[in-house]
């Protein structure tokens, strides 16, 4: 898949001999199968000898990232021509699963790496059981609309509302995984074939990386594009670009119904391009799960405008999230869309692990009026961090406050455990003040949460000792499925609802 796409972007540039002449060949990290040195097999296929060679780390960014960082090194003079590509046979290998087999690929290495999480799993984290997006991402929405004031019974219809144009475009892209529309309420509205998975985000509002999908592209300098004869109109020329950082761990977040990192990273690449944007006809934001979207719109000033559309693709949950390489297929969408149309300029964002790594990027079908210069990432980095961390504790002393939550669902469709972000205004170890933890597992009290909104609600909190035989969803082992982390070790924290008349 790798070497068809890079193949058919040469042919897509009209230099279809352009790849042996590669300064650059960067892969993004495929999690469907491990290989001994992709950029190095794949460079033997293309009949490439590259100076430059990238495995790449992980998470919905990635190709934005390899993109500045290519852009960077072309306007320092340091390399001419690169390709970035990725793709995942995930529906396959599940596929071969299901038959009871193991795949026997390519090129294995000789030792199974660790999967490379960016940075070390929080022990509180592990022993809650938070490490799959289709549960983060709901506390995240959780946050989201006790501060719009949204009512319980409408967050679901708003959702669909939200997504339905999403599949739209997904049912008109011959590209798309799923190509069929979905109307909101079938979106919204739990079913057998729709079930809920974490409150209130149901199957047909999550996003699916169980798919066959591979999308790479080609940058080049314009002096090299000119000497490779590359038509003028096949050309996109990016703008502006930018990356920045929330904190890494849910509980430190100051405001969990908001991105300060995405608000910084969008007008940063915005400003470097030149543009407003009143200015970008066509975007892609990413759209892993409808929390990330209305993050996004609110950073970029779209509030609740709900005709102008923000994917062409399809998002996510209807063109496919193949791993870490989506924004791949948005960059490769946006140059077809501008090609065919003059004089307009487009806007790429990209969203990594749980909502802590944002990305933005800025393309244009015409190259902007003045001279590039790379962003200088470290004063929007510090704005970010200028906001501050919230001190996430190992337990309190008997109450705390929820902040953010979400229920869990069991793969028929109930309610299996909630897990709470809470304030702790004081009575933690040393009467100190932060964050915990804490999972909801009484089946009343799961069933209030989806009733009543707890963000704000006071529960009481017992801790237990870590790894506690019987807990619903109690991890223990490799976490969330990923080979060479072991549980890490920290109290269980366990909240019952206080209810008052």
């Amino acid at each position: 898949m790798w070497h068809e796409v890079s193949r058919g972007a040469a042919c897509d540039a009209g230099a279809p001999g352009c790849v042996k002449d590669l300064d650059s060949i960067q892969v993004v990290y495929c999690q469907g199968w491990q290989y001994d040195d992709p950029p190095r097999r794949l460079a033997e296929r293309l009949g490439a000898d590259p100076r430059h060679r990238v495995y790449s780390a992980i998470g919905g960014t990635t190709p934005q990232v390899l993109l500045g960082e290519t852009a960077q090194r072309m306007l320092a003079g340091e390399m001419e021509l690169a390709l970035v590509v990725g793709g995942e046979a995930l529906a396959t290998r599940r596929r071969i699963k299901m038959r009871g087999e193991r795949p026997n690929w390519s090129f294995p290495p000789s030792v199974r790496a660790a999967f490379p999480l960016p940075a070390p799993l929080h022990p509180s984290e592990v022993a809650h059981g938070i490490f799959d997006a289709w549960l983060t991402f709901a506390v995240f929405d959780s946050s989201l609309r006790s501060r719009r004031g949204t009512p319980m019974s409408e967050r679901g219809q708003a959702v669909g509302a939200l997504l339905s144009p999403l599949a739209k475009v997904a049912a008109s892209n011959p590209d798309a995984w799923f190509r069929l529309e979905r109307l909101p309420e079938e979106i919204a509205v739990p079913s057998p074939q729709n079930r809920m998975v974490a409150f209130p985000y149901t199957k047909y509002a999550t996003a699916i990386m169980d798919v066959d999908m591979a999308a790479g592209f080609l940058m080049a300098t314009t002096e090299k594009a000119d000497a490779l004869g590359v038509p003028l109109d096949r050309r996109i020329y990016l703008r502006g670009w930018s990356y920045a950082e929330d904190p890494w761990y849910l509980a430190e977040r100051t405001d969990m119904s908001k991105s300060v990192a995405m608000r910084e990273a969008s007008a940063e690449a915005l400003r470097m391009s030149g543009l407003a944007l009143d200015d970008i006809a066509y975007m892609d934001i990413y759209s892993c799960f409808a929390s990330a979207v209305e993050f996004s719109k609110e950073s970029l000033g779209l509030g609740a405008q709900v005709d102008r559309s923000i994917t062409l693709t399809g998002g996510l949950a209807y063109h496919g999230g193949p791993g870490h390489n989506y924004v791949s297929h948005a960059i490769g969408t946006l140059a077809e869309v501008l090609r065919e149309n003059p004089g307009s300029h487009g806007l790429v964002s990209g969203v990594g692990m749980h909502m802590s790594k944002h990305a933005f990027s800025v393309w244009s079908s015409e190259p902007g009026p003045g001279s590039l210069e790379s962003p200088d990432l470290a004063p929007v980095q510090r704005r970010v961090d200028m906001v501050g961390k919230m001190p996430i504790l190992d337990s309190c002393a008997e109450r705390a406050r929820v902040v953010a939550y979400s229920v869990a669902h069991s793969s028929s469709g109930e309610p299996a455990w909630g897990v709470l972000v809470c304030d702790v205004p004081s009575g933690g170890p040393d009467n100190s003040e932060g964050r915990i933890y804490a999972r909801l597992e009484d089946p009343d009290d799961l069933a209030y949460a989806e009733s009543e909104d707890l963000v704000g609600t006071e529960v009481r909190i017992a801790a237990l000792e870590p790894d506690r035989p019987g807990a619903a969803g109690s991890p223990s082992g490799a976490v969330g499925g990923l080979p060479g982390f072991a549980s890490a070790q920290a109290p269980v924290n366990v909240a019952h609802i206080v209810q008052t008349a």
